[in-house]
């Protein structure tokens, strides 16, 4: 399907991990795919995925929201909340920034992914979220007033596409089903970077890691440790361009700091158990390769740690805390779980539906 203008369209995602750059490759392919014009903005490592994804797509710097998180799970509110002022001045300057490329690169249209300064009052803007009701952590009092003071946010922009689909069963349970949906909400599916394709054999332990500083890290020596007693065949990805080379690899592990999704599914679709975060974006794409997985929570981010025992109570994944992780031990426990598949007719495909009737409205 093409369509008869070529529209000039703007994708900028959240620095907040890579799967929110990720789950931007589908929908780049899908609009590229119908003749328009993309042009992606990101940080340093966000357009060198893409770049390496893509090869010939147009690129804008933006800087990202550089979050940082704390050591240690009773840390991490408090270093988020001394980020806020920070974060809202980011908001701000992404909107100037906004503006001054609308008016050089004459965009026509806009998709956002968490980026909430991305708006505009006479250029048609999406934002693309998983999560309309954001979790606290304390309690539901707190989680309705910042549901509230998010929805402020997301009224800026046209519509809001909800990364997920509308009824049940769904993958992202109450986070993207509130009570109270904004007027300009349409769901859109579930958005992977991953078609599976075929059926290889299932035999390596798969460790896919993401996430920001320092987290990310402390997560990924801690299972570097633990697998020097592994004996199996193991694919490693630090999911950091900027993670130091480890010394002394074991001839069984298959070890890489950071690759694109081209080089990564195969990999993928050998794994008989997958070790990652509970982040958003690597479940979806879990799910379209139906693959089982250990999922580990970082550590006081509260959308995490709520998709963690969400999932593992519905049989789909395996949660577990990152605290006193033991791998051999988890690996034993996995055995006698349900690893239920979350099968959604359509849910893949879904957001194509939901980018036609915005191209033609």
């Amino acid at each position: 399907m093409t369509t008869e203008k070529c529209e000039k369209i703007l994708i900028a995602p959240l620095d907040w991990g890579l799967g929110h750059t990720a789950r931007c490759v589908p929908v780049i392919r899908y609009l590229r795919s119908l003749g328009h014009h993309v042009t992606f903005a990101g940080n340093e490592w966000q357009t060198h995925f893409i770049s390496e994804t893509f090869g010939d797509i147009d690129i804008i710097h933006l800087d990202g929201y550089d979050v940082r998180y704390g050591k240690t799970k009773s840390s991490f509110i408090l270093t988020i909340l001394t980020q806020l002022p920070r974060l809202y001045r980011t908001i701000r300057k992404e909107h100037e920034w906004l503006l001054q490329q609308t008016a050089k690169h004459n965009f026509d249209r806009i998709i956002s992914d968490n980026r909430y300064g991305l708006y505009h009052a006479r250029i048609p803007s999406v934002i693309m979220t998983h999560q309309l009701q954001l979790q606290s952590g304390i309690n539901n009092t707190a989680d309705d007033e910042l549901r509230k003071l998010h929805y402020k946010y997301l009224d800026h922009f046209n519509e809001c596409w909800v990364v997920d689909v509308e009824g049940t069963p769904n993958l992202s349970g109450k986070l993207a089903h509130p009570q109270k949906l904004l007027d300009n909400t349409h769901f859109i599916g579930l958005i992977s970077q991953f078609e599976a394709s075929h059926n290889p054999e299932e035999k390596t332990l798969v460790v896919l890691l993401s996430g920001p500083e320092p987290q990310r890290s402390i997560l990924s020596d801690i299972l570097w440790k633990q697998l020097k007693d592994y004996t199996g065949s193991v694919t490693f990805v630090e999911g950091s361009n900027n993670a130091e080379m480890r010394n002394e690899i074991p001839s069984n592990i298959n070890y890489f700091r950071q690759i694109t999704g081209t080089l990564l599914q195969p990999l993928l679709e050998e794994a008989k158990m997958v070790v990652c975060r509970s982040g958003y974006s690597t479940l979806m794409d879990l799910i379209a390769l139906n693959k089982k997985a250990i999922i580990i929570p970082t550590p006081g981010q509260t959308e995490q740690e709520y998709l963690g025992k969400h999932l593992h109570a519905e049989g789909i994944f395996f949660n577990v805390e990152q605290k006193n992780f033991d791998l051999n031990a988890t690996l034993g426990k996995t055995a006698d779980f349900p690893f239920r598949k979350l099968q959604i007719q359509g849910a893949h495909t879904q957001f194509q539906k939901v980018i036609n009737r915005w191209l033609n409205s």
